[in-house]
């Protein structure tokens, strides 16, 4: 199929000149570089009523979050990554924006379906995340990290579902496929497939911390997310 002029083939997303591309992606990878801590919830009720845009990271406690989330916004230290997987339960929230003005919010769920973690634990974060994903007014997209050397399991496969009104309503999402650099090039390109099969129309992208792969596309696409009057 061709594709309409200035329009990328087998993407719905305009092509963009090549300079413009890397001016685009430097202000979006210095826009994440601003995240700052702005508070933790323990639960829902202790999150501040907020009008910006925010943006939830999720995923299993083994998937690579925290480390994803320091590697986006340069900062070695930003999301605690334990060392127990699985023990940190709460929300953290991020503000985003260049000086000190927030203009988007990063919210950095608890991992979730680590084996010894207390079931009732499980069980308890599972409806605060089901409840977040659901209620939440200002959220405005889901960044679900997966390792792709196991693909989804069905703690993410209930998680899509319970986005899934959402995301037809608007919600923006992204599959994100971390540990990218544990992968050759043709087991990457077969779980590219494989995601995009599963993600529900969301985008989908390979990402490595160690490698630096996919951080100046993943920036991007959160920026043009969260300031959707600028494209």
């Amino acid at each position: 199929m061709t594709s309409a002029p200035g329009q990328s083939a087998g993407s719905d997303t305009p092509a963009v000149p090549p300079r413009a591309a890397t001016t685009s992606a430097a202000i979006a990878v210095g826009w994440m570089h601003t995240a700052r801590f702005l508070t933790t919830a323990p639960k829902l009720e202790f999150l501040p009523a907020l009008d910006v845009p925010e943006i939830a990271f999720v995923g299993r406690s083994n998937a690579g979050k925290s480390t994803c989330i320091n590697t986006l916004t340069q900062q070695k230290r930003l999301a605690f990554a334990s060392k127990t997987p699985g023990r940190t339960q709460s929300i953290n929230l991020f503000a985003l924006g260049k000086q000190g003005i927030t203009d988007a919010i990063l919210a950095d769920l608890p991992g979730y379906g680590y084996a010894a973690v207390p079931k009732q634990d499980k069980l308890r974060w599972q409806q605060v995340m089901a409840n977040y994903l659901v209620t939440r007014e200002n959220l405005r997209a889901v960044v679900l990290m997966v390792d792709p050397r196991l693909g989804l399991t069905e703690l993410d496969d209930i998680l899509l579902e319970v986005i899934r009104p959402r995301v037809e309503q608007g919600l923006k999402f992204l599959l994100l496929l971390t540990k990218a650099d544990k992968l050759n090039r043709s087991e990457q390109a077969k779980a590219l497939s494989i995601a995009r099969l599963q993600a529900g129309g969301g985008e989908v992208k390979l990402f490595s911390a160690l490698k630096k792969q996919g951080v100046e596309e993943t920036s991007l696409l959160l920026w043009h997310w969260a300031h959707p009057e600028a494209q």
